[in-house]
């Protein structure tokens, strides 16, 4: 939905929160959920949606009459499509998927070639005058190559050729169908780029060398143009859940990006666990039992622990860190499960939900995004007592993102 005086910010929800992986999973859903959500929240202007799309289902809708078929539901039910989540390629739901999300990473060619189905579906569904947004994953996981710099460096590389191709053609889309499509790498937790410090490292030593010389030579460009290319349509995809697991404030992020010429793709709006560690043992029992139903076997779920002096340990999943939680001097964890942004505790936990609120004050101050997704995708995994009528929750996420924006005098449309 288009939200602000000149409609210039849209907000969606990601509906990788929904099971299916084909196409005609895919379309049963958005049928079931999307139209009664426009009715409640945007009952007389165009509603956005931030699509999922599998592998398998962006190779179903670019087939026959498919994706002509699903324009015309659009329009009949005034929806428009403005951004896709290109992370998850394969299964994402009701099986363990861990660290295989990440696969396969930016050094396969299948990764290049679906990124570029999603681009020439996305490039058939925008409206006029609207950007169109993909995220993505950060390149690959780090501990596959932990502690082999080479290796890191060889992957950065070769993810750069991949990402200069896609960039290709987005540059040849906007010149001959006037449409700005732009890639989100999304850093999180134990990704090959992961924090912002690592992003900006990543686009100086790596993407824009490379892949700046790459379209020089297939464009026929000076670097520099190239570059600019790149830095026009390769930006990042600013997840709330991440960067607060990672320990980092959004107003030096954002100013570390924009030192060095990154845009932001569009804002995630998420939030991950938050638990405050006492030091006494029988508190730290009973939040060790709070935690156990959310290290669940399906997703990774990292942890970031700040013990003293601010030094900051990794775990590579919930599991792993708990058996430290008695006997550790940890202060504070922060732990990679989405939870709902509209509840800030529960009971012993907390969540990061002041992040997003510092992030949404910071767009309204600064524009420097106008694409905005919900992303919570645990419904199904979160502890029973955290379950809720999905539709209902879904309206309620909405809503309190709404609530925020007009706090600032935002007003939907």
């Amino acid at each position: 939905m288009k939200i602000g005086t000149d409609n210039n910010l849209h907000l969606t929800y990601c509906t990788n929160i929904h099971p299916g992986e084909e196409w005609q999973q895919v379309f049963a859903n958005l049928q079931q959920y999307i139209p009664p959500l426009k009715a409640k929240l945007s009952p007389n202007k165009p509603f956005g949606i931030g699509l999922r799309l599998a592998s398998v289902a962006a190779k179903e809708l670019l087939q026959e009459n498919t994706l002509s078929q699903f324009k015309s539901w659009l329009t009949e039910q005034d929806l428009y499509v403005f951004t896709l989540n290109g992370f998850p390629y394969g299964q994402f739901h009701r099986q363990i998927v861990k660290d295989q999300v990440y696969a396969p990473d930016w050094t396969k060619q299948e990764r290049l070639d679906y990124t570029l189905q999603l681009m020439q579906i996305l490039a058939q569904l925008l409206p006029p005058d609207i950007e169109g947004s993909i995220s993505t994953l950060p390149l690959s996981y780090k501990p596959w190559f932990e502690g082999n710099q080479f290796v890191q460096a060889s992957v950065m590389n070769t993810a750069s050729l991949h990402i200069a191709q896609l960039v290709e053609q987005m540059v040849r889309i906007r010149t001959e169908q006037g449409q700005l499509i732009h890639l989100g790498l999304e850093p999180e937790p134990d990704g090959l780029i992961e924090n912002a410090d690592e992003v900006v490292d990543y686009f100086q030593k790596h993407l824009l060398p490379i892949g700046g010389d790459y379209l020089s030579q297939q464009l026929g460009i000076l670097q520099e143009t190239a570059e600019q290319y790149i830095l026009d349509h390769v930006r990042v995809c600013y997840d709330t859940c991440h960067f607060a697991v990672e320990y980092e404030d959004p107003i030096s992020v954002l100013q570390k990006f924009q030192t060095a010429g990154i845009k932001i793709s569009k804002i995630q709006i998420s939030a991950a666990l938050q638990v405050n560690i006492p030091k006494d043992s029988p508190q730290r029992q009973l939040i060790l039992e709070k935690l156990q139903h959310f290290a669940e076997s399906t997703y990774l779920h990292q942890v970031i622990a700040r013990a003293q002096n601010n030094r900051l340990i990794h775990y590579s999943d919930l599991e792993n860190a708990l058996p430290n939680l008695a006997k550790n001097t940890d202060e504070e964890w922060r732990i990679h499960f989405h939870v709902p942004i509209f509840v800030r505790d529960y009971q012993l936990l907390q969540s990061t939900q002041d992040d997003i609120v510092n992030v949404l004050n910071l767009l309204q101050k600064h524009p420097f995004c106008n694409h905005l997704e919900i992303e919570t995708y645990t419904w199904e995994v979160l502890p029973d007592e955290m379950k809720l009528d999905l539709p209902a929750s879904i309206q309620r996420e909405y809503e309190w993102v709404l609530t925020n924006l007009l706090a600032k005098q935002l007003v939907p449309s």
